[in-house]
């Protein structure tokens, strides 16, 4: 794989993710030419439905030239699903790295780097919740891990809030999967269009997720 076509951490995209709150208007602005292609075959075909030859048209280069930077379709899958989670664990960070060590303003800067995430990355999520069957079982596991490492990253946040006595949740866990899980929906229904302003909804969020870790009223 070269390394225009690497979907890996770099010098290149880090500051895009210390700007954590912006984001292209097209979902695969920032992934290299081949993934950004069958990132939209996959969210559009499934990707048992697309070939090498689909993204390889997708991408205006030939079949030869898709397999010059990846071995197989598998490979992009795993590419692409890295991608994914390199931004989203990133994001999420520079959010932590924002707000502090005031528990309240990191629990609020996480859920919101969620939130933002699921309203611009609809793509990528429907892709990574989609096609985590499409996975062999090696890079399975290593996606898992990393979307377990993010839900780690909530449930510490609300660990942490209840200590300090932000919140009063009885089973912190089970109230981060609760939080997770109404982030994560945002990107079944969400649409640029609709009447809310991305940080209007943001707002609401938040303070759903806020009364759901037990903030006062």
């Amino acid at each position: 794989m070269s390394t225009e076509d690497s979907p890996a951490r770099g010098q290149a995209t880090q500051p895009a993710w210390e700007r954590w709150r912006e984001y292209a208007a097209d979902p695969a602005a920032d992934l290299p030419r081949i993934l950004g292609a069958a990132l939209s075959a996959f969210a559009e075909h499934g990707y048992h439905g697309t070939s090498i030859r689909d993204v390889a048209a997708a991408s205006g280069l030939s079949v030869p030239g898709v397999y010059h930077h990846f071995r197989s379709k598998q490979e992009i899958l795993r590419a692409l699903m890295d991608a994914t989670m390199d931004e989203l664990l990133g994001r999420c960070e520079a959010a932590l790295r924002d707000a502090g060590e005031d528990p309240a303003a990191r629990f609020d800067a996480l859920v919101e780097s969620f939130v933002r995430f699921h309203m611009f990355r609809r793509p990528q999520a429907f892709v990574g919740s989609s096609e985590i069957r499409s996975l062999e079982p090696d890079n399975r596991a290593a996606y898992v891990a990393r979307r377990d490492a993010a839900q780690r990253m909530l449930e510490d946040v609300v660990a942490a809030g209840v200590t300090a006595g932000v919140f009063s949740a009885e089973h912190p866990d089970e109230v981060a999967r609760a939080i997770s899980s109404l982030c994560v929906g945002v990107a079944s229904w969400y649409r640029p269009d609709g009447p809310l302003t991305p940080d209007r909804l943001v707002q609401r969020h938040l303070v759903l997720a806020r009364r759901m870790a037990g903030a006062p009223a």
